[in-house]
């Protein structure tokens, strides 16, 4: 398939129980989208029927086009191409279930996301459910894939072909099960249309757990969840608050995303506070790093490593984290440059300033060796090797001395495109502050810094 009625296809990007979603381009002005057009799966269409799942498919479109809202994804069209309905959206390619790490085996740990992040990403969630929720729409599907990640690193909620209307019926097979496990709440999974917005609340309770320790939740002895036995970084005001979160009966649960969102707040200004308290610790309190015994060579040459090499290629465990990470030996070199003296490697402290594609990437780099940058012309993005040297250790994202550490990379450009392929259409890129590297479509946008 070429073209999806006036949309060039240039890629899948996913597939579900109701349809496929493509990355495609746009006529005359070439901008990338996605859309996603109905083809169900045989078992949906023999449960639900064919004309049950169009009109749940144009549903979804209904709802998406009805709200307007910053962390809500927005549709773009709607047509029908061969008789088949599709509506077009923007494209992201990343979400928070491919920042986390979690994959379809839902069960394995997962990456640990910084407080200050996982706060951040659940007060915009919080946001857009308020915004939802006061239009009588109860989403029921709030998931770490369903969160999508805009350029700017801020969340978008998608995915509602199971979202309903408050009071509405839904007109589904009994055998039909509305929601995703281990985050659904207890009420959906017995009877979906008798939920409120609650639920939704249920669910962002445990993706946040899941961030906060890289587990879900599992209730204790007595009868509690405890985020602390996971992460020594939380104290018992968070346990408090995920077990109203998560509360088996919706009575016991925040009344609304904005009760919920106000608690959170505190306990985020709390953290903080706690944390400025122990960076403010003598300096000889943090570990002396080990004296240099070497340069270490590391692979320069841009190279295509496919995903089944990768952890092999770059040293990277189960999680595309770093087995081993060497002791740094960095320096600020005037304001702009870092030199890594256990590599010999030139960085710069920042990059590209807004983020870009990887095409664009490559004409950064053109540029800083044109004009010379700090007087060197020898600039090339960065292997996927030279990447995990620079990237954070796992250790230090949380518990310790490592969240006092202050980098002398600029993390505001967190995530990096390598010049390395993993596909034709691919490439690897890696996350500074969550310490992995990981894959995306080259038409996606992240920071760029040289390497010299």
């Amino acid at each position: 398939m070429k073209y999806i009625g006036k949309f060039k296809v240039k890629g899948l990007l996913g597939k579900g129980g109701m349809g496929k979603v493509f990355k495609v381009e746009y006529p005359v002005t070439r901008k990338i989208g996605a859309l996603k057009l109905l083809e169900p799966e045989p078992l949906l269409t023999t449960l639900m029927g064919e004309q049950g799942v169009e009109d749940l498919f144009v549903a979804e479109a209904v709802t998406l086009a009805s709200v307007r809202h910053p962390h809500v994804v927005e549709i773009l069209d709607f047509d029908r191409f061969e008789g088949k309905p599709y509506y077009t959206m923007g494209f992201y390619s990343n979400n928070l279930g491919s920042l986390m790490g979690e994959s379809y085996e839902v069960e394995l740990p997962t990456r640990i996301i910084p407080v200050e992040r996982s706060v951040r990403y659940c007060l915009q969630i919080l946001d857009g459910l308020a915004c939802l929720h006061d239009r009588s729409i109860i989403h029921r599907d709030i998931k770490p894939f369903n969160i999508l990640l805009d350029d700017l690193d801020n969340v978008k909620i998608c995915d509602f072909g199971l979202s309903k209307l408050r009071n509405e019926i839904f007109q589904g097979h009994e055998s039909l099960k509305v929601g995703s496990p281990y985050y659904a709440s207890p009420e959906q999974e017995k009877d979906p249309d008798g939920v409120d917005e609650t639920t939704d609340l249920f669910s962002v309770g445990v993706m946040l757990f899941r961030m906060l320790t890289g587990r879900l939740p599992e209730k204790t002895s007595q009868g509690t969840y405890r985020a602390t036995d996971n992460n020594p970084d939380l104290d018992t005001s968070w346990d408090d608050f995920f077990n109203r979160a998560m509360a088996h009966l919706p009575t016991d649960r925040f009344k609304d995303a904005d009760a919920m969102a106000g608690e959170l707040k505190e306990l985020g200004v709390a953290w903080a506070e706690k944390k400025s308290k122990i960076c403010s610790l003598p300096e000889d309190w943090l570990e002396e790093p080990e004296p240099l015994r070497g340069m270490r060579k590391i692979r320069d040459v841009p190279a295509k490593i496919s995903r089944s090499d990768a952890r092999q290629a770059f040293g990277l465990d189960k999680l595309m984290r770093p087995k081993q990470v060497e002791k740094k030996h960095l320096q600020l070199l005037g304001e702009t440059l870092v030199v890594d003296h256990g590599t010999g490697l030139i960085w710069q402290v920042s990059g590209t300033r807004f983020p870009v594609n990887w095409k664009e990437g490559h004409a950064y780099i053109d540029g800083l060796n044109q004009k010379k940058y700090q007087g060197f012309d020898c600039w090339r993005m960065p292997t996927a090797a030279e990447l995990v040297t620079i990237i954070t250790p796992p250790s230090q994202v949380t518990q310790g001395a490592g969240i006092c550490l202050e980098p002398l990379f600029d993390l505001s450009q967190n995530s990096l495109w390598s010049a390395d392929r993993a596909t034709f259409t691919s490439a690897w890129y890696a996350s500074l502050e969550l310490g992995f590297i990981d894959r995306s479509d080259r038409s996606s946008y992240y920071h760029v810094k040289g390497v010299c």
